[in-house]
């Protein structure tokens, strides 16, 4: 009778990690979140090349002269 009680006592542990529950599945499956990079939008200045040409100003017509102007540009 002793053996078999031993035998029960020593299989009974076995017999409850063998077992699977809800809780347990729970903690295994991990869904992994997608990593999205942050994009910072940069902001630089560029010369650009602005022919001569007419302005009208009060009503009147003027000459403005070829010149380099500063663009900020995005991208």
């Amino acid at each position: 009778m002793k053996p078999i009680f031993v035998g029960i006592l020593l299989a009974l542990p076995l017999a409850f990690t063998s077992l699977s529950s809800q809780a347990s599945a729970a903690e295994v499956i991990v869904r992994p979140t997608a990593h999205r990079p942050i994009v910072v939008a940069r902001s630089h200045w560029k010369t650009v090349y602005v022919k001569g040409h007419w302005e009208t100003i009060r009503g009147r017509r003027h000459w403005v002269p070829a010149r380099t102007v500063r663009v900020r540009v995005r991208g």
